[in-house]
């Protein structure tokens, strides 16, 4: 067995496995190291991908080359597009996956990926020489080498469960904790914080009466998260649940919350804003009678279900006397409670856009040790560490994206810049160019990148640009196909829509909200004839696209102009150039922040709280701009 590695990377999580992929598949020899290689990739929460925004990353990581999205669609047990009453720009999807069968799909990727290897034990140090990490150690006495060390442990770093005053160590339910690293990191200087998260009860399906439930059954057109063909899931689909609670759980939930952690002080971390507990709940939004909750599936054959919505560290009696008051839980029976867990994570302003550590050189973080909470950000943040620690061993250049090419760009610049106070979600509203980082372009955004730094594959390239094409060429046509009254206006009436008193092109037809390619299709034999030519296997996909860029194409292009205005800042280089501390026409606060975070260009000081736009003005007068 070696022991000298390119790339170490701690943690077999949704950061950790990107990670090795990545640097392995660039041609780096890699060791992922995990404390159960039985839960890989382990989904600890809720066993599903995406969401809102969530969904964008996932999709740009596939297109980027990366292996979430094909684990997820070959483990799917119920694929939706959420957001379809709005814009195509906050259209995003989401798939309920079988936990079991997302673990064994990606240990199988794992296992096959050329360069990269496992070994199942705890590191409990980091081997740091002069300011650099050289290797790690391990619970079991051994010492590995690498280059560069990638740290993705989640929620292990000194994580604490508790369930209402029964506290555990551990990272996850029944799974030990990991000790050292925070203490070691601390002592050369990286800045540590505590947050908390939480999960809910896991309820068995046989005692929940479901005619008591409002059902959500999936979608089934050709939405799915990864660009590349055939990876679908051959799982039977499941539908999920919604159900209410009432004032009678609120009210046994208020009693009970003199012995919750999270009010009586046992917990004292920050918790997720935007994913509060059930006690929280009742307490921010005490005037409400009901919270909606979802009752999903954990896979396509196991009695489980998850309860989303109802995360608790509250004694695990109140629990569950709080659920029966719920009428479809009248008798229900649970495998767990739900718990809250308090962990370790390290200031993120203290690392690059590469996510290498400022302070300790060739050591990258990824994942919930950055302040972030979702495994859709902590996957987005691996891949982006793990192409990046085999571009700085090999003498390449370095690799980010702006926050005007990816939903991973705006996650990894808001941490950089601007820090956490509170586990960091993504959402759309952080991207302020959204327009441009829909969810059915990414493909088009970042393939080629991916391609030329030699990690998305010529296959991926190939039916990208294939995709282009096809796309361009049926968007001229709508552009140059004029649509003759006679033949339009039949169909126009029928629908109750205002007829033309004149030949019109297509493109301009279809900015009519209430038209689409399909609907003309129907009477237009041109039409239909160039969507009969598209490949078949990515027909709905192209014309979705198209119409999209037909649609929006004012709005795309106002926003593109924006962002290349915004994107001249960008390259304004700051760093090195000022001792912000002696530059007295700066605010106090602007001169502390700077001062702190030191950042690369004019345009990511912009962007950090507290730094005016006159504090910008000064800084381009002194660069002589």
């Amino acid at each position: 067995m070696r022991s000298d590695y390119d790339v170490i990377v701690v943690g077999a999580g949704h950061a950790g496995c990107e990670a090795a992929c990545a640097a392995a598949r660039l041609g780096s020899c890699t060791l992922l190291i995990t404390i159960d290689m039985n839960k890989i990739a382990q989904m600890s929460c809720n066993p599903a991908v995406g969401g809102i925004a969530k969904g964008q990353i996932v999709r740009e990581i596939d297109a980027l080359g990366g292996q979430m999205g094909i684990v997820t669609d070959r483990s799917s047990i119920q694929f939706r597009m959420l957001n379809r009453s709005k814009g195509p720009a906050m259209w995003s999807p989401r798939s309920q996956c079988d936990r079991q069968q997302f673990i064994l799909h990606w240990r199988e990727t794992l296992e096959n990926t050329d360069n990269l290897y496992m070994w199942q034990d705890s590191v409990n140090a980091l081997v740091i020489d002069g300011g650099v990490v050289t290797g790690v150690k391990t619970a079991l006495g051994l010492t590995f080498n690498a280059r560069a060390v990638i740290l993705t442990a989640g929620t292990f770093l000194n994580g604490l469960m508790h369930v209402g005053p029964v506290k555990t160590p551990g990272g996850r339910v029944s799974e030990p904790a990991a000790t050292g690293i925070t203490e070691q990191l601390v002592a050369h200087g990286i800045k540590v914080g505590r947050m908390k998260t939480g999960t809910p009860p896991r309820l068995d399906e046989r005692t929940i009466d479901f005619s008591q439930c409002i059902i959500q059954e999936g979608e089934h057109d050709f939405h799915h998260f990864s660009y590349l063909p055939q990876v679908a899931s051959q799982l039977p689909q499941r539908p999920c649940w919604i159900v209410h609670t009432n004032e009678q759980v609120h009210e046994i939930l208020r009693q009970g919350l003199p012995q919750s952690p999270l009010f009586n002080g046992q917990i004292t971390s920050i918790g997720p804003r935007y994913c509060p507990s059930i006690e929280t709940k009742i307490v921010t939004f005490a005037d409400k009678t009901s919270h909606q909750l979802f009752i999903e599936p954990e896979g396509a054959t196991t009695h489980e279900m998850y309860l989303n919505g109802f995360s608790s560290s509250l004694p695990w009696q109140v629990q569950i006397e709080a659920l029966k008051q719920i009428p479809a839980l009248r008798d229900v029976h649970a495998f767990r409670p739900g718990y809250a867990i308090e962990y370790d994570f390290f200031d993120p302003t203290q690392l690059y856009h590469t996510l290498e550590s400022r302070v300790i050189k060739n050591l990258y973080l990824a994942g919930q040790v950055n302040g972030t909470t979702g495994y859709e950000e902590a996957a987005g943040q691996g891949l982006i560490a793990g192409i990046n620690a085999h571009q700085r061993i090999t003498g390449g250049e370095p690799f980010t994206l702006a926050r005007d090419e990816a939903y991973i760009g705006v996650l990894i610049d808001d941490l950089v810049t601007c820090g956490v106070d509170e586990p960091y979600r993504m959402f759309t509203s952080r991207a302020e160019h959204r327009i441009l980082l829909r969810q059915d372009d990414a493909d088009m955004r970042l393939t080629e990148k991916s391609y030329r730094l030699g990690l998305a594959t010529r296959e991926r390239y190939d039916l990208m640009t294939a995709k282009r094409e096809q796309m361009e060429r049926l968007t001229a046509f709508c552009r140059d196909y004029t649509v003759k009254p006679a033949v339009i206006n039949p169909m126009l009436e029928g629908r109750g829509l205002s007829p033309l008193t004149q030949g019109q092109r297509l493109h301009d037809l279809l900015l009519r909200p209430q038209l689409s390619m399909t609907v003309l299709a129907e009477s237009l034999p041109e039409l239909q004839q160039r969507i009969a030519d598209l490949d078949a296997d990515r027909r709905d996909e192209i014309v979705e696209a198209a119409e999209i860029a037909v649609k929006y194409r004012g709005y795309i292009e106002r926003e593109t102009a924006i962002a290349e205005r915004v994107s001249r800042l960008d390259n304004v280089t700051l760093k090195g150039k000022f001792d912000y501390s002696q530059i007295r026409q700066l605010s106090t606060e602007a001169r502390q922040k700077l001062q702190a975070i030191d950042p690369e260009t004019v345009g990511q000081a912009s962007r950090i709280p507290g730094v005016s736009p006159s504090d910008i003005n000064i800084l381009l007068v002194l660069l002589g701009r």
